[in-house]
């Protein structure tokens, strides 16, 4: 049995972050070996994000807030959120989220998913869709406005 504690984390900062994205995290499910639930413990310095305002297609995600009071961005609207906390968002564009500190003190969240792969995830702002194919080098970012038609570039004969 793998052991993990995530009262003191080492998280870990993307140097590639855009500002206003620049959280911690840490990945809990790869060094549990974790295969079909996900979880991460992210810290958000004042005035950042975990990421793009987004939903799952495939995933379902959850949130449970450890510390800070971070802003929930969902389709309803905004909410301040306090530690313990817990929200489910479900697939689709319902479970759209953003999570953010506006605060002025240091955020501490756990969000945690179902694992599925291949899968997509949607950026409503952008107009992006994220395909997750479980291969990296096969993944692809796109805007939606880069749609072809099904038999574009195909020459027939099934071969």
């Amino acid at each position: 049995m793998k052991r993990l504690n995530i009262a003191a984390p080492e998280f870990v900062y993307d140097a590639e972050d855009p500002e206003g994205f620049r959280a911690g995290m840490l990945r809990a499910g790869p060094l549990l070996d974790a295969r079909q639930l996900g979880a991460s413990v992210y810290e958000l310095p004042p005035g950042q994000a975990i990421c793009p305002y987004h939903y799952e297609y495939g995933e379902e995600e959850w949130l449970l807030v450890l510390s800070g009071r971070p802003v929930l961005r969902h389709p309803g609207g905004e909410d301040a959120l306090e530690p313990w906390d817990l929200v489910a968002f479900p697939t689709g564009p319902d479970g759209a989220h953003g999570v953010r500190n506006d605060s002025a003190e240091t955020v501490r969240v756990l969000m945690f998913s179902s694992v599925v792969v291949p899968t997509a995830t949607a950026y409503p702002d952008s107009g992006k869709l994220g395909i997750w194919t479980g291969h990296k080098d096969e993944d692809v970012m796109v805007r939606r406005t880069s749609a072809v038609d099904y038999y574009d570039g195909e020459t027939g004969g099934g071969g």
